[in-house]
């Protein structure tokens, strides 16, 4: 774990792996998904070739931290609270070989909402490792403050505000 250069987020390193298959259709040659999150990276290069069985290519797609934030508590809250707590794996399409960077890794279910309607990238939801687990609860019963809900008043409305000017003054 890092710190950023603010002291209360942290930054868990993760590793993702992912699995390329043959297309299904003329239109895509291959169909790509992370199939998995580790708490420790092989020592290899990322786009390594791990297994190679017919049919299916594993492949190290490298490592990104899932960055905890003070302010992000209450969707940390909602994840872990769920029956399967998640991160988000984002891959993104790209020009080089094999075709796909590692994006971003997330535990926040807000920002992975973000990047559901994005273009061409794939997200991907796999269950969270223990580690971060244990991580992201401590984090949030040390960082979570409940926020209450405050509604807005509007301000009363001036009738005379959206009046014609001629009439109020009596020119025109």
């Amino acid at each position: 774990m890092t710190r950023s250069h603010n002291p209360e987020s942290l930054f868990i390193p993760l590793a993702v792996l992912v699995e390329r298959r043959p297309g299904v259709t003329r239109w895509a040659e291959f169909a790509w998904r992370a199939i998995e999150v580790l708490e420790e990276a092989p020592d290899v290069p990322p786009w390594t070739v791990l297994r190679e069985e017919p049919g299916r290519t594993v492949f190290f797609a490298g490592s990104a931290d899932v960055a905890l934030h003070p302010t992000d508590t209450d969707n940390y809250r909602h994840n872990l609270a769920s029956a399967q707590p998640l991160v988000w794996v984002l891959l993104r399409p790209i020009e080089a070989a094999p075709g796909f960077h590692l994006q971003t890794v997330t535990a926040d279910p807000g920002e992975a909402h973000l990047y559901a309607d994005v273009g061409q990238d794939l997200l991907e939801s796999l269950p969270m490792p223990p580690r971060l687990l244990a991580v992201m609860t401590e984090f949030v019963a040390r960082h979570h403050k409940e926020r209450g809900f405050w509604k807005r008043k509007r301000d009363q409305a001036d009738p005379e505000a959206l009046a014609h000017r001629s009439r109020l003054t009596g020119e025109g």
